[in-house]
């Protein structure tokens, strides 16, 4: 716990019980409910949460949303993530549990990277940690962070992240602050905890590519999706060789009782039948999507009964779950 790990983050309890290449896993975004407005109620999301795991989802996800904007539309799941990451993983046992995605220009990274790895040693390796340089223009001054070095604050704080998880003792320098003397403590449960950037966050491809161990992009119609992925699978190539690096999506879903309802649009996915969504999910898969992480927001029925029936009828064809243990 306080020396920095060898074991490779491929290693990583929750990398290896959502990724498997070749096969798409199932997540879902907190809150576990469909809601209007831009408030959800936040009740019943423990037994939600466990019954997902029991299921056979593969991970749970947290947004970073520190500030309520009317105008944007959505608060995530109202809690501090870090201190909701806790509360769930001491609700869970096996899910995963990812942020996406940790908005780093507006927090510290000593903060983060403790948080970060207090969750993973608590929950015994289960965090995936999603980042992002944040979309919110309310925010930024409210944190006096100057909007337009975000990305560059954020490749920063991303370095200094991987550098405190890893080292001991070792000085580290950056444009705000030092690290001399002194140590940060806990160390993650393997050399680094899986990381992964949300969307560009102000970055290039190659960058992506080269510095995380993942991406976390957004819904799109299937051939323009085939077309992000085989680049992004490139670039992978190009810049670290024949690694596993996981291309990940959101999708929003409405999921209607009826299984053979066709799709519809809806914002950032559609209102479908679980046929239709199998068949979705399925030619996702063979483009080469390695994750969905399905949100529930748009639904007109109780998140429960749309997670009982992803659970015993979508669920059991992905997954990419491995033995939770470290061997």
């Amino acid at each position: 716990m306080y020396q920095p790990s060898t074991i490779s983050h491929h290693e990583h309890r929750a990398f290896r019980r959502t990724f498997k290449q070749g096969h798409l896993s199932l997540g879902l975004f907190f809150p576990l409910e469909a809601f209007e407005g831009d408030t959800p109620s936040m009740l019943d999301q423990v037994p939600l949460a466990r019954r997902a795991e029991e299921l056979g989802f593969s991970a749970l996800w947290f947004r970073d949303v520190p500030l309520r904007d009317p105008g944007f539309g959505d608060v995530g799941q109202v809690f501090d993530p870090w201190v909701y990451l806790g509360h769930m993983a001491a609700h869970t046992t096996n899910i995963a549990l990812g942020t996406a995605s940790i908005a780093l220009p507006l927090h510290h990274p000593l903060h983060t990277a403790k948080a970060a790895a207090s969750v993973d040693q608590l929950s015994k390796g289960r965090l995936l940690l999603g980042v992002a340089s944040g979309d919110r223009p309310v925010e930024f001054p409210a944190f006096n962070v100057d909007p337009e070095k975000r990305g560059e604050i954020f490749r920063e704080h991303c370095e200094v992240i991987r550098q405190v998880h890893h080292s001991h003792f070792e000085p580290i320098r950056w444009s705000g602050g030092e690290l001399l003397g002194a140590d940060l403590i806990p160390k993650p449960t393997t050399r680094e905890i899986p990381l992964f950037v949300t969307g560009h966050s102000r970055q290039s491809l190659d960058w992506i590519a080269r510095e995380s161990h993942g991406w976390i992009s957004y819904p799109r119609p299937p051939k323009i999706q085939r077309l992000i992925v085989e680049d992004w699978k490139e670039e992978v190539m190009k810049q670290c060789g024949p690694v596993h690096k996981p291309f990940m999506q959101s999708l929003y879903i409405d999921l209607e009782a009826r299984s053979s309802t066709p799709p519809s649009p809806i914002h950032l996915g559609f209102r479908l039948g679980r046929d239709h969504l199998r068949a979705l999910l399925e030619t996702l898969q063979e483009i080469g999507v390695d994750h969905v992480i399905l949100n529930l927001k748009y639904g007109k029925r109780p998140a429960a009964e749309v997670i009982e029936e992803l659970g015993r009828h979508i669920v059991p064809h992905f997954g990419a779950q491995a033995p939770d243990s470290l061997s």
